[in-house]
């Protein structure tokens, strides 16, 4: 008996996943729990498994296109199997939102360009993706063809005429990549060195070729930014920010991570290890600011769970370091580089950038001396650091030289008073200033 595959819910916060890279194809032999392939959610690349035993007689989206939870992207079965009744039950276009289609949920007409001439008008088919009943749209002549409906706007967008193209989509329909190529061309051409040159005209005046409005290529919104984009409208906009901003002595923390050098130089921490271990201790002393706005009330977390924030290709975010308060710097620094380098590679589990009760972010390493950040709710704050670097300074009324540093703590004021805040900072500062609070 034939298996469905369905999109699945790979992370709790996933309303639809991007088909990353099949790792079957049509005709090879699947087992059940055998990866069969990559997804995109909105902050990993997970690995679908097979959930059936037989031969992959079908697959019905493609790389790079989207579907949302539930949707049926391919069919398992015996080699000879009919499988007829359940292509035939793939949805529609309009119930399909994929990469190719970025959203739209109707089949839309292919505008001819302005200068088509107007004769005999055969039909195109605006197709969506998962094998659902084309939509005929009349066009210029030159034959019937399949578009999906991305490729139809961006074409009638451009102004571009379709009929001499060759589909690169199943059965030859022509979607996305296939417009992106033709408009990639154009940009080429208009690019090219012109060979125009200024004109002289009414008796001498010098008239400039006209120049065109700059060309331009719109690009699908990934998982990942789409979800940033949704988490963003939550945080700015209903949560009341405040911004808190100190300035730091950072020589005696830089010391004490050269000395650890010097003693275990295998041992790799950056600043930034000691930054996240005395915010978690400064976290545990103002528990006000471990917290988080919920419905019903205000929610105080007992460990300090930091999340970090990485910049990937794609996007931004946020593995997390569980109950960093009560791991050494070593491990700190040790559980930070995997993490990284496994959000880079889109490998990290749900569990591991969900949940924080904290979040740091630091620009200081591209020479960003302040900045503020927005809240990650539902935490209650996120500290924005700033570079690390050599300033004039007065101490004991003689001007010197020493490492400052700025940061800034966004508050929710739902949650955090600017008092609490302060406070917190005032802690922060104190212990980054005198790193040996940390063995006490």
């Amino acid at each position: 008996m034939a298996t469905k595959v369905i999109m699945p819910k790979l992370s709790p916060t996933m309303e639809e996943g991007q088909l990353s890279r099949w790792l079957k194809k049509e005709g090879d032999k699947v087992s059940m729990g055998e990866p069969l392939a990559e997804i995109d959610t909105d902050k990993a690349t997970m690995e679908m498994q097979a959930l059936g035993n037989g031969v992959l007689r079908k697959i019905l989206i493609q790389e790079g296109e989207s579907a949302p939870l539930g949707q049926l992207i391919a069919i398992i079965g015996e080699p000879d199997e009919d499988i007829s009744s359940l292509t035939s039950q793939t949805p529609a276009p309009q119930a399909t939102k994929t990469a190719d289609t970025a959203g739209t949920e109707s089949a839309e007409p292919v505008a001819p360009p302005a200068n088509a001439p107007s004769e005999s008008k055969p039909k195109v088919e605006v197709s969506g993706n998962g094998g659902g009943k084309s939509q005929p749209v009349e066009v210029a002549s030159g034959g019937r063809l399949i578009v999906s409906p991305l490729a139809a706007r961006m074409a009638a967008e451009a102004g571009l005429d379709l009929r001499s193209v060759n589909g690169s989509g199943p059965g030859g329909r022509i979607i996305k990549r296939d417009v992106e190529g033709l408009i990639a061309e154009a940009k080429t051409a208009a690019s090219a060195p012109s060979v125009s040159r200024l004109r002289a005209v009414d008796g001498g005046a010098i008239q400039k070729p006209a120049i065109a409005a700059s060309t331009y290529h719109d690009e699908p919104i990934s998982e990942m930014r789409r979800t940033i984009a949704k988490r963003l409208v939550t945080s700015l906009g209903p949560i009341p920010h405040f911004f808190l901003t100190v300035e730091i002595e950072m020589d005696r923390a830089a010391e004490m991570r050269n000395a650890i050098k010097e003693l275990e130089p295998d041992l790799k921490i950056s600043v930034n290890d000691i930054i996240i271990k005395v915010a978690a201790a400064a976290l545990i002393q103002h528990p006000q600011v471990n917290a988080s706005f919920q419905e019903k009330g205000l929610r105080y977390y007992r460990n300090a769970d930091i999340g970090v924030a990485v910049a990937i290709p794609d996007g931004l975010i946020t593995p997390i370091v569980r109950s960093a308060d009560q791991k050494p710097l070593s491990e700190i620094a040790a559980e930070v580089r995997d993490l990284a380098e496994r959000a880079r590679n889109r490998k990290l589990r749900p569990e591991e950038f969900m949940g924080a009760t904290f979040s740091i972010s630091n620009l200081g390493m591209f020479g960003i001396d302040e900045f503020t950040a927005v809240i990650n709710p539902p935490e209650g704050a996120i500290l924005a650091v700033g570079a690390m670097s050599p300033k004039p300074v007065v101490r004991n009324n003689e001007v010197v030289v020493r490492q400052m540093m700025r940061v800034t703590l966004s508050c929710d004021h739902r949650v955090i008073d600017g008092a609490t805040g302060a406070k917190f900072l005032q802690t922060f500062k104190k212990i980054l200033e005198n790193p040996l609070f940390l063995v006490v």
